[in-house]
């Protein structure tokens, strides 16, 4: 028995060495663990969206990603709230999800406007418009929407690979 605690004690220990201590929820940011990463709830704002991805860098650093891989999945978590933000205006609610799995980093923003889908087009990477989705394209391949209840969430993944994952 008394091993037995001590192993859990000893696997909760490593659980928290790698999660980082999350920020304190302050109004428009509400942040809470989960597992290899974090979910938040947030009034899209330009303060919020820094503070978001200063998180994502702090997490998934502290999960041990390379350095290239937390750049890109920052920048897929900012392209994705733009697209939000676009779709639906300025102080948009939105719950971003951001965990590090094996082999990859998941992603997920939803949104309330299910009706404003986002459109693959085949746009420049360098073009002023549909930029954001062909940088998905790119760096999280196979990216979706999924219609919810309440509008719409946007589910990726970003390899954590030296090679991009083309599906």
């Amino acid at each position: 028995m008394d091993e037995m605690l001590r192993r859990a004690r000893l696997h909760d220990q490593r659980r928290s060495a790698v999660r980082p201590a999350l920020p304190t929820s302050v109004p428009g940011l509400y942040v809470r663990p989960a597992e290899g990463g974090f979910v938040t709830h947030l009034i899209a704002s330009k303060s919020s969206v820094h503070a978001v991805r200063r998180l994502t860098a702090r997490v998934l650093v502290a999960q041990s990603l390379r350095a290239t891989v937390v750049e890109d999945v920052q920048l897929v978590v900012s392209e994705l709230i733009g697209n939000a933000v676009r779709a639906c205006g300025d102080a948009v609610p939105l719950v971003v999800e951001v965990r590090a799995v094996p082999g990859y980093v998941v992603v997920a923003v939803h949104d309330p406007a299910g009706d404003r889908l986002p459109h693959r087009r085949h746009a420049a990477v360098d073009g002023e418009s549909g930029r954001g989705l062909a940088l998905l394209d790119v760096l999280a391949p196979g990216w979706a929407v999924v219609p919810t209840p309440v509008g719409k969430q946007i589910r990726c993944q970003v390899a954590d690979s030296e090679e991009r994952n083309c599906r």
